[in-house]
C-alpha cells in the first residue's frame, strides 16, 4: 500500500492516538504482532477500516521496525518484564502501529514486527550475525514498509557522551577530545556508508521488492541535544561522579554538529541508494527542528532538571513525560541484574558489555571499574543514584540522550508529514 493509503488509515476521523495505545501493547515474545480483533486469547483492536474495502488500493497489511535504542524507544515505558532489547511502549514505531489499529475495522488483521534492539550496530542488522534483524524479518508475515534508525552506535555516540559529559569511568574514560576526534574519522570514513547500503539492499532484498515496487522503508536521522548558545550551561555537569565536565558552550557545539553531519550522511547515503532505482525506494525524515526548546539547557533551565517534561531527551534515572503522566514503570520491572552479575563484576564486565553495545551495560561496567580503582569516589547525585536500588538497573543509565515519550510523538508527527508530502 502506498504511504498515502498508509496516512488515510492513520488521520481516519474519530482516530484516538495516545489513549488506546496506552491500554493494548502490542508488544509479543519475538517481537513479531499480528494484529486482528483477537490473536492468542488476547483482545487487539481492530483496523481503522475493513482491509476488504482496500483491495483496489493494495491495502496496508503491516510493517517492520529496524534499528537501534533510538528505535527501540528504550525508557519509555514496558509492560509486564523489560525485554532484552528494552522496547519502550512509547516508540514511534509503537505509537505507528497503534495508530493503525486506533479506529474500528473488519476482520482482517495486519502485521507489525519490531526488530529494532538497543546497542544495535549496522552488523547486527546484516544478515548472518548474532542476533539479526534482517534473518528475523519474517517475510511470510505481510509488509508494506518499513522504519529504520540505526548509525549512532556505529559512529561512537556513547563513547563521545561518555568521555565528554557523564564519564562513567571516570578519569579513565579518555579525552572528549579524542573521543570527538574518533567519531569524526568514522563518521568521515566510507565503512558506514557501506553497511548501511548493504543493510538496506538486504531489507529490500528480503521482502522481494520488484514484486512489492510500493515497499518503502522510512529512515529517521537524530536530533541534536543541546541548545548551545545559554550562558548557564557553562557552569553546570551532568558528570556522574563528583565534580564532572562542564557544558561548555563549545562542547554542546561539538556534540550538536556531530549530530548534523551524521543526518547528513544518512541523506547522502539514502540519496545515492535511491539514483539507483527508478522510483525512490527510500525516505528520509529529519525531526531535528522540533526539537527546538524542548533540548538540554534550554534558557533559565537550570540542569540536570529533573522535574523539566519540557525537555524531551531522558536524563540518567530521570522519569518518562508521556503526555497521559504515566511514567516508565517502576525499576523492579526492569531488567535488574544481580549483584553477581558479569556485567557488574569490574574484573570481567569489560567484553560483555561492549559485545551488547547497550550503554546502560556499559555503563555499569564503567562504573564499577570505576569504583573498584578508586573506592572512594563518591557520586555527584546520590539521591538518583541509590547503589542499593538503582545500581544494576542497565535501562536507568543506558536510556540517558535518547528521546523520551514526548520526543517520540515528535517523531512520529514528522514521519506523518513527510509521507503527507510524497503523494
Amino acid at each position: 500500500m502506498r504511504l498515502a493509503a498508509v496516512l488515510t488509515l492513520i488521520l481516519s476521523p474519530g482516530l484516538v492516538y495516545g489513549g488506546i495505545f496506552r491500554q493494548h501493547r502490542l508488544a509479543a515474545p519475538e517481537s513479531q504482532h499480528v494484529i486482528s480483533n483477537s490473536i492468542s486469547g488476547q483482545q487487539r483492536r481492530p483496523l481503522p477500516i475493513s482491509l476488504a474495502q482496500l483491495k483496489s488500493a493494495s491495502p496496508l497489511t503491516g510493517f517492520a521496525a529496524f534499528g537501534d535504542s533510538y528505535s527501540a524507544g528504550i525508557g519509555t515505558g514496558v509492560e509486564g518484564k523489560e525485554d532484552d532489547c528494552r522496547h519502550g511502549l512509547g516508540a514511534h514505531a509503537e505509537l505507528i502501529a497503534a495508530d493503525l489499529l486506533a479506529n474500528q475495522g473488519g476482520r482482517n488483521s495486519s502485521a507489525f514486527q519490531f526488530l529494532s534492539c538497543t546497542g544495535a550496530t549496522t552488523a547486527q542488522i546484516l544478515s548472518g550475525g548474532e542476533g539479526s534483524q534482517v534473518d528475523s524479518f519474517n517475510v511470510s508475515l505481510p509488509a508494506d514498509f518499513a522504519l529504520l534508525s540505526i548509525g549512532g552506535n556505529d559512529l561512537g555516540f556513547f563513547d563521545v557522551i561518555n568521555a565528554c559529559v557523564f564519564r562513567f569511568y571516570n578519569f579513565y574514560s579518555g579525552t572528549c577530545e579524542s573521543a570527538l576526534a574518533n567519531a569524526r574519522i568514522q563518521i568521515e570514513s566510507n565503512d558506514f556508508d557501506q553497511r548501511l547500503e548493504v543493510v538496506i539492499m538486504e531489507i529490500l532484498d528480503k521482502i522481494r521488492w520488484e514484486k512489492k515496487p510500493w515497499f518503502s522503508i522510512t529512515v529517521l536521522g537524530y536530533a541534536r541535544f543541546f541548545n548551545e548558545v545559554t550562558d548557564e550551561c557553562d557552569d553546570m555537569s551532568f558528570g556522574i561522579w563528583w565534580n564532572g565536565p562542564k557544558l561548555k558552550k563549545d562542547l554542546r557545539l561539538q556534540m550538536n554538529a556531530m549530530v548534523l553531519t551524521v543526518n547528513a550522511k544518512i541523506r547522502k547515503i539514502i540519496g545515492a541508494i535511491n539514483s539507483q532505482f527508478t522510483k525512490d525506494k527510500l525516505i528520509f525524515v529529519d525531526y531535528d527542528e522540533l526539537f527546538e526548546g524542548h533540548r538540554f539547557c534550554e534558557v533559565g533551565v537550570k540542569e540536570p532538571d529533573y522535574n523539566r517534561s519540557d525537555t524531551w531527551f531522558f536524563l540518567v534515572g530521570g522519569p518518562d513525560n508521556a503526555k497521559n503522566g504515566t511514567q516508565s514503570k517502576h525499576t523492579s520491572e526492569l531488567e535488574t541484574l544481580s549483584p553477581n552479575s558479569v556485567l557488574v563484576d569490574p574484573s570481567s564486565c569489560l567484553e560483555p558489555a561492549q559485545r551488547s553495545g547497550d550503554w546502560g551495560e556499559l555503563a555499569l561496567c564503567y562504573m564499577a571499574m570505576s569504583k573498584a580503582r578508586d573506592p572512594s569516589l563518591q557520586l555527584a547525585r546520590g539521591d538518583l543514584v541509590a547503589e542499593d536500588s538503582m545500581w544494576y538497573v542497565p535501562t536507568y543509565y543506558g536510556k540517558t540522550f535518547h528521546p523520551r515519550s514526548l520526543g517520540h510523538e515528535a517523531m512520529k508527527n514528522k514521519v506523518y508529514e513527510v509521507w503527507h508530502t510524497l503523494e
